[in-house]
C-alpha cells in the first residue's frame, strides 16, 4: 500500500501512533509531503526517524527547506558561522523562522553530534518538491503547497523550485480537467478549507488535502492511495 502524510511539525507520538494504525510491511511506501520540523514537541526525532525507514519518498516543505537553508553547509551554514558576518536581511528571516515554530528544531539540532547534523541535512537536500503517483487509472501529484502560477500544459519539471513549497493551492478551482488527476497537498490546515471546518481529509475539484492541523489540536493524517481511505489520529495541543 501507498500511505501519504504531511505536516508532522515535530508531532512524534501521533506520527508513531499513526504508523502502528497502519501496520506498515515491506512492501507499503511511505510519501511525505514535507514539514516534518518546527512548532511541535519533537521534529528531530520524527526526521531521524524517517531518515532510518526503507520506502519513503519525502517532498521538502517550506519548513524543510528553511532549516535546510539556514544550517546546511550549502545554505548559511550557521551552525559555523558567525552571524556578524550574516547579511541583515538573512538574519531577519532566521529570526523569522525561529519564531514560527524553529526554535525547538534549531535547538534539538544543536544537540546532534556531526555526523548526525549532516545526515539530516543531506536528507532535506535530496529530498523532491514534486512527486507522482499511478495507481491503475488515476494519477497523483504529490506537492507540499500547491503550483504557483498553474497552467496545465506546463510540464512540472518547468516549473520552478519554490512554485511548489510555499504558494497555497486554490481549492475553489480545479487544477487538471481529467477528472482522473488528482493534486495532494499538505501546508493549508483543512479546516480552514472545509466548509465544515472538520479536521479531516478534504477531497473536492479533483484535490486532496491531508494536512488536518495535527500541531493545532486536529489530527494527523494518512491517506490510502489504494483504497482512497483516511486513517487518523488526534493531535494534542
Amino acid at each position: 500500500m501507498k500511505y501519504i502524510i504531511s505536516d508532522i511539525h515535530g508531532c512524534y507520538k501521533e506520527y508513531k501512533a499513526l504508523l502502528e494504525k497502519l501496520h506498515l510491511t515491506r512492501e507499503d511506501h511511505l510519501y511525505i509531503l514535507g514539514d516534518t520540523v518546527d512548532r511541535g514537541p519533537a521534529p528531530i526525532k520524527v526526521v531521524q526517524d524517517l531518515i532510518r525507514r526503507e520506502n519513503v519518498t519525502y517532498i521538502l516543505g517550506n519548513h524543510d527547506f528553511l532549516f535546510w537553508y539556514f544550517f546546511s553547509k550549502k545554505g548559511l551554514n550557521l551552525g559555523e558561522k558567525n552571524l556578524a558576518e550574516c547579511d541583515p536581511d538573512d538574519l531577519a528571516d532566521f529570526r523569522s523562522w525561529l519564531e514560527d515554530g524553529g526554535i525547538t528544531t534549531a535547538k534539538q539540532y544543536f544537540q546532534l553530534p556531526a555526523g548526525e547534523k549532516a545526515e539530516i541535512c543531506k536528507f532535506f537536500q535530496k529530498a523532491n518538491v514534486y512527486e507522482t503517483i499511478q495507481d491503475k487509472e488515476r494519477t497523483y501529484i504529490l506537492v507540499h503547497a500547491g503550483i504557483a502560477g498553474f497552467e496545465e500544459n506546463i510540464p512540472l519539471e518547468q516549473y520552478d523550485f519554490m512554485d511548489f513549497i510555499y504558494t497555497r493551492a486554490d481549492y475553489d478551482k480545479r487544477y487538471f480537467q481529467d477528472p482522473n488527476i488528482f493534486l495532494v497537498t499538505g501546508h493549508t490546515p483543512t479546516p480552514c478549507i472545509r466548509k465544515d471546518s472538520l479536521a479531516e481529509i478534504y477531497t473536492e475539484n479533483g484535490h486532496i488535502a491531508i494536512d488536518c492541523g495535527c500541531v493545532y489540536g486536529g489530527k494527523l493524517a494518512a491517506y490510502c492511495v489504494e483504497t482512497d481511505t483516511a486513517i487518523y489520529v488526534n493531535g494534542k495541543r
